[in-house]
């Protein structure tokens, strides 16, 4: 079993802890999409494909750590409300906060 350090890309584990199947920087292409969610702009089509695409197969509390992660990592450059913006972005692309999730 890895160390918490570890399984968090060496940031804080979300809890409840779940996982990440894959780089959490990748979610950086969800910049765009999370931007537009909160300036009620709704991005384009095709900006919402390669974010969605990455944790829409996931089920719902794998996809909150990554995103999560994401957060904790800067990889999405803007400044965030965790709780708010993590929900929008999962509803955004099909998935739900887990009930008594927190992104550490």
């Amino acid at each position: 079993m890895a160390a918490p350090a570890e399984a968090c890309n060496g940031h804080p584990c979300p809890h409840p802890s779940g996982k990440c199947p894959f780089n959490a920087v990748k979610l950086g292409v969800c910049a765009d999409v999370l931007d537009g969610l909160i300036h009620a702009v709704l991005p384009p089509t095709n900006d919402k494909q390669p974010c969605c695409s990455l944790i829409s197969g996931l089920v719902d509390l794998d996809a909150a750590v990554c995103v999560c992660l994401a957060i904790n990592a800067g990889v999405l450059g803007i400044d965030l409300d965790v709780t708010v913006d993590l929900t929008l972005l999962l509803n955004f692309c099909g998935c739900k906060v887990p009930p008594g999730f927190q992104c550490a």
